[in-house]
């Protein structure tokens, strides 16, 4: 193993490292090594050639808690892989936090080919394919999770005080309609997003587990149903891939729910990230998601600035409070308290 090659690993992960690939590799020459930008998890990713062949090392933040749980993530990465879901795993190790898992080279996910309703269509049956696998371990009820980052909002200094109000009493309303029945609990990503979905030139693959967990079966489909099919033709692909047949009025109305449930986590867990406001609002410069995606390909946004994702977190909340005035939510409730 080629020491001089880790040296650009921080002091305190390079052992790890060195654990990690010399566990796989044994003496094989590492012959490269480039840090690959990660997501908001705070891991080190990176590309690494091993006698000219790539890999991915995975490289865990050392702080853990109930969400930052190497020996759950790399539970459930281990059931994806072994699934097709997932890269191919060589190595994972949850006491010192690294993993070495197949490098899969990366296409534009545009480029899919049969453009946005093939693209939903595929994405619909990875769910399915990953839907079956043997259940990942638990955590909590996602209801309790997003109730307890609501109030960590709430409480704190993002925002003025009270302004929050209609968004906790719509949750509260999602929350009293909406059954949890842990035993319909399945194998989740918890967070599909365009970022951690990976288009190879044939295929499309899963990546980062850190928030993994078994789940509600429609939390994965309404992460998708926001980021990727915002129109209701495209909702229609994703479901009936996802379910193998057209979704029922109930199925409908539940995934209405689900999608209010995802938008008020993802602003919750984005504006944790970000320093106090002082005396903001929700409402206020938030723009709508398609909005602030097209700000991240003229750089109006920045991705990793805190602006960004104060921006970001805002859009959510717009968007939930958006759906909590239409009709169908209205319904949906209905439907759903009646199903």
């Amino acid at each position: 193993m080629n020491d001089r090659v880790l040296d650009s690993i921080p002091a305190d992960r390079r052992e790890h490292a060195r654990a990690a690939l010399t566990t796989v590799f044994d003496r094989a020459p590492l012959t490269g090594l480039q840090r690959i930008s990660g997501g908001a998890s705070g891991a080190l990713i990176y590309r690494t050639e091993v006698a000219g062949c790539p890999y991915l090392l995975r490289l865990e933040r050392q702080e853990r808690d109930g969400f930052h749980d190497p020996e759950r993530s790399f539970a459930c990465m281990r059931i994806a892989a072994e699934a097709g879901v997932a890269p191919a795993m060589h190595f994972a190790d949850a006491t010192i936090g690294a993993a070495i898992m197949a490098f899969v080279p990366q296409r534009p996910i545009q480029d899919y080919p049969g453009g946005r309703e093939q693209l939903t269509g595929a994405l619909g049956a990875l769910l399915k394919r990953l839907q079956q696998t043997p259940s990942f371990p638990p955590i909590a009820p996602y209801p309790d999770i997003v109730d307890l980052l609501l109030l960590r909002l709430r409480n704190s200094t993002v925002f003025v005080p009270g302004s929050l109000a209609a968004h906790m009493e719509g949750f509260a309303r999602i929350r009293e309609a909406y059954d949890w029945c842990s035993a319909s609990m399945v194998s989740s990503h918890n967070d599909p997003n365009r970022g951690n979905i990976l288009f190879d030139g044939e295929r499309l693959w899963l990546i980062d587990w850190e928030t993994a967990f078994c789940n509600d079966p429609l939390v994965d489909v309404a992460i998708l149903a926001n980021y990727i099919a915002s129109s209701p033709e495209l909702e229609g692909v994703l479901l009936r891939n996802w379910l193998g047949r057209g979704p029922d009025r109930l199925t409908r109305a539940r995934l209405t729910l689900m999608r209010q449930l995802v938008r008020l986590y993802y602003a919750a867990v984005t504006l944790s990230m970000v320093p106090p406001g002082g005396d903001d609002r929700p409402e206020s410069l938030a723009t709508s998601l398609p909005e602030f995606y097209a700000g991240l390909t003229t750089g109006r946004f920045v991705m990793g600035q805190p602006e960004t994702m104060r921006a970001f977190g805002k859009a959510f909340l717009r968007e939930f409070l958006l759906g909590l005035s239409t009709p169908g939510f209205e319904e949906a409730l209905k439907v759903v308290r009646s199903g």
